[in-house]
């Protein structure tokens, strides 16, 4: 077989694994007790790895934030100290099959979802807090504390009881079929996940009032989530994840299994090429701001959320969401274009993510990285975008097109890899 056939041969088993993985929702539990290697004095983060000098003003603020959140520090300063010193590691989510939006840091006494498949990868993600000043987009006041501290309670023992009670009928919840759903109702789920909270809420809700809860709590966490559009965000990121693992290690494969920013460089790594990676400089948004902020307040891209795409779906599935365009800038025509586009650096089109406005046409997955350097045209996709200082918070939303470096880098390390150069 030539190395031309083992690549295709390769791509294909990475693919079908990708698309015909089946992550269900089984479990939600503290991140020290449910994600591997997680430790006591430990933050996850988004992206690749980082150190704090080289770390972007949100990527600061969100670690800080969570410093004080678990009480390692009672001010901003002294939690700086604690992480230039080295007293608090921060490691890449990704690393521990975790992944986070935007700053995507993790606590050990933070709630996370388990996501798993048949295979038994298991991922993990946070709780959505919202938009605006929230902790992954670097903000860390007392009303994100105060949040946070909700969402680590009342919010996560209404989930973890209601959960139990679905897990009376039924493994889990199988979200890949919310999103498969919520994409032939105009969400793309990155940036709108307004049909797939809906379609979480009918679900959940009636085992949330089977758990018995007080009426008065059970309100409370229902107008939450009925008011935070992202609240399962989280959600697909882990089920992309798993999907993503379920593509991971295929020997000869030049398939992307990860794709991430930490507000500092931008990274990937490959199936076929285990757990290096291959990094760019983060590119900057071009963004829709909130009033007040411009292009000039703006830190370049950041987060775990372009794990959608790796799988299949989020800006790649643009085509099928036109009302993400109201979010981030651009026109409906753009979006039809850039999912085009997009087909042309994949391997196959999806099996279940399907876009009604493209005949139902799959949408376009397995990111190779042979199509993307012969093509010369990077993944697009849309982002939320924070300020580039620490404390401030999310200030607008938008567009980035990812730098060509890293394809280029991780090509010329597939072909010395494999003995090809």
């Amino acid at each position: 077989m030539s190395i031309r056939e083992e690549v295709e041969a390769a791509n294909r088993i990475a693919v079908e694994r990708m698309m015909d993985s089946e992550p269900v929702w089984n479990n939600i539990g503290l991140a020290r007790k449910l994600i591997p290697g997680m430790k006591d004095m430990m933050l996850l983060h988004a992206g690749p790895p980082v150190d704090w000098k080289n770390a972007s003003g949100p990527l600061k603020g969100a670690l800080i934030g969570a410093c004080l959140y678990e009480g390692w520090a009672s001010s901003d300063s002294e939690a700086e100290s604690l992480l230039s010193s080295g007293r608090v590691t921060f490691e890449p989510c990704h690393h521990h099959n975790s992944v986070g939006p935007m700053a995507g840091v993790i606590s050990p006494s933070m709630p996370v979802y388990q996501m798993e498949d048949k295979s038994g990868n298991k991922a993990f993600s946070n709780l959505n807090e919202g938009i605006g000043r929230v902790l992954r987009y670097g903000a860390y006041g007392s009303d994100v504390l105060s949040r946070l501290k909700w969402l680590s309670t009342t919010f996560f023992e209404v989930l973890s009881l209601a959960l139990k009670e679905l897990k009376r009928e039924k493994p889990g919840l199988q979200f890949k079929q919310i999103i498969a759903q919520a994409l032939t109702m105009g969400d793309d789920c990155h940036n709108r996940y307004n049909a797939a909270t809906s379609l979480f809420i009918r679900e959940m809700v009636p085992y949330m009032i089977r758990c018995g809860v007080e009426k008065k709590i059970l309100l409370e966490v229902y107008d939450f989530i009925n008011g935070n559009n992202f609240t399962t965000l989280n959600l697909g990121m882990a089920t992309a994840k798993v999907m993503t693992m379920a593509a991971h290690s295929v020997k000869y494969s030049t398939i992307v299994t990860t794709m991430a920013r930490n507000g500092t460089e931008t990274g990937i790594r490959v199936s076929g090429l285990g757990e290096e990676w291959f990094t760019s400089p983060a590119p900057r948004v071009n963004g829709l701001w909130f009033p007040g902020f411009s292009a000039e307040d703006a830190n370049p891209d950041i987060g775990d959320s372009a794990i959608t795409e790796t799988a299949g779906f989020g800006g790649f599935a643009m085509a099928a969401a036109p009302a993400i365009i109201s979010w981030v800038g651009g026109t409906s025509a753009k979006a039809m274009q850039i999912t085009e586009r997009m087909y042309r650096i994949t391997f196959t089109k999806n099996k279940y993510f399907l876009i009604p406005s493209l005949d139902f046409s799959g949408t376009p997955t397995g990111v190779d990285i042979r199509k993307v350097v012969k093509t010369g045209i990077t993944p697009e996709i849309n982002t939320g975008v924070a300020h580039k200082n620490p404390g401030i918070g999310q200030i607008g939303a938008g567009l980035v097109i990812f730098p060509m470096g890293m394809f280029e880098n991780a090509l010329r390390s597939f072909g010395r890899t494999y003995g090809l150069v």
